[in-house]
């Protein structure tokens, strides 16, 4: 039994599994005499204090602060060795993924605009559908095992990095709270170092990692997204050794960290964000037009976005599909870009955040989950159903 669970472990799907169990334990948690402790979790203060800096949050935002910077560490550190070295380093292997990661942002978001135009409270969650979990999406994907093409599950892995990209400007740019002027300077002082480190070819990790938390620390007070100095980090990150030519910091920090992200951070993730008390539900909790923009989004807006803007390209003659992929491919694969959950709650929790919406009723941001959830749940069932009937019956390598 125990080799059993270790194999699972290592399965590519068990990140995506564990996903949906961790979500399903906590609606469980959500709607039965446990709420009370689930709630009593969620909200637990964690201090940690130095001197006169303090830090004081529930432990929800330690893990959505603090945690998820984890996530987008690794997700920079997979984006640089993918673009020296990886499939985004062939500009020809980009254009389809990456069109498509444009529309498969843009459309979704169009949608939920117009759903929520006249609301300015409402229209701040633009971006939830827009997002893509990748763990949920090539869990799933993984279920068809070897029936799936490596070029459609290459074109899903750099789609979801463009998305990635996105989600970062994005939080970046509209996500962002009063800034501090002291703690950006700190976090710039920090950036200096690691870039000095990395020019000065030092390959330990200790030192990245010290001034990485620091700057983190800054970024935390400073008003930007914590998250982000993640993905700073991850890029000054070493990807070659001077002293060990065949040794890469960065390849051996993404393995290491992959399976803690996949199967700790983003089931953590899941469970603390998706606890919803379904009591009081009626049709008009989700005809409102939160979830009902965030729901259709997700589900019509990523296809036709996704699927669409390949379709045109290809059919203009912009760009040719890859050897090996059709349209029907392309379309169950577009559907499966509908499954935003993770990375859909957390944009969530950043747009419905902070003083704008401190008068925001809880329906409201319960309507915003639920559409999230709908929204992937539909996209996920039809992504497989539709892969399942279009990719061939023997695995891929086979004649």
């Amino acid at each position: 039994m125990h080799n059993d669970f270790k194999e699972f472990l290592k399965h590519d799907s068990a990140g995506g599994i564990l996903l949906m169990l961790a979500a399903a334990l906590a609606m469980v948690a959500a709607n039965t005499p446990l709420s009370e402790y689930y709630n009593a979790l969620i909200e637990m203060p964690v201090a940690v204090q130095v001197g006169a800096l303090s830090i004081a949050k529930p432990l929800l935002l330690w893990i959505n602060d603090g945690l998820m910077a984890v996530f987008f560490f690794l997700v920079g550190l997979e984006l640089k060795r993918e673009l020296i070295e990886g499939e985004l380093s062939e500009p020809s292997a980009i254009v389809l993924p990456g069109i498509a990661a444009v529309g498969g942002m843009l459309v979704p978001a169009l949608i939920y605009a117009a759903f929520n135009y006249d609301d300015p409270i409402a229209l701040q969650g633009w971006a939830i559908p827009a997002a893509t979990d990748i763990a949920f999406s090539l869990g799933i994907l993984s279920l068809l095992g070897t029936r799936v093409p490596v070029t459609l599950k290459i074109f899903l892995v750099s789609l979801a990095i463009f998305d990635d990209i996105g989600a970062i400007v994005v939080i970046a740019l509209f996500y962002t709270s009063e800034l501090s002027t002291a703690a950006l300077v700190v976090a710039a002082a920090c950036i200096v170092g690691l870039f000095m480190l990395n020019r000065r070819g030092v390959s330990n990790i200790p030192p990245y990692v010290f001034l990485g938390i620091i700057m983190w620390v800054a970024v935390l007070k400073s008003g930007v997204h914590a998250t982000l100095a993640g993905v700073v980090l991850a890029l000054f990150i070493p990807i070659k050794c001077s002293d060990d030519p065949t040794f890469s910091p960065l390849k051996s920090l993404e393995h290491e960290l992959h399976g803690v992200v996949s199967l700790v951070i983003l089931p953590l993730f899941a469970f603390v964000n998706a606890g919803i008390s379904f009591s009081g539900i009626t049709s008009e909790s989700f005809l409102h037009s939160v979830p009902m923009g965030i729901a259709v989004g997700l589900f019509i807006g990523k296809q036709v976005g996704v699927w669409g803007l390949c379709w045109l390209s290809v059919k203009l003659g912009l760009i040719k599909l890859p050897a090996g992929l059709n349209f029907k491919m392309l379309y169950g694969v577009s559907l499966l870009c509908g499954v935003g959950f993770t990375m859909s709650l957390f944009v969530g929790s950043l747009a419905f955040d902070g003083a704008a919406v401190a008068d925001m009723t809880a329906a409201v941001l319960f309507d915003e989950r639920l559409g999230i959830i709908v929204g992937s749940l539909l996209s996920g069932v039809a992504g497989y159903l539709v892969l399942n009937a279009v990719l061939p019956k023997k695995p891929a390598f086979e004649e």
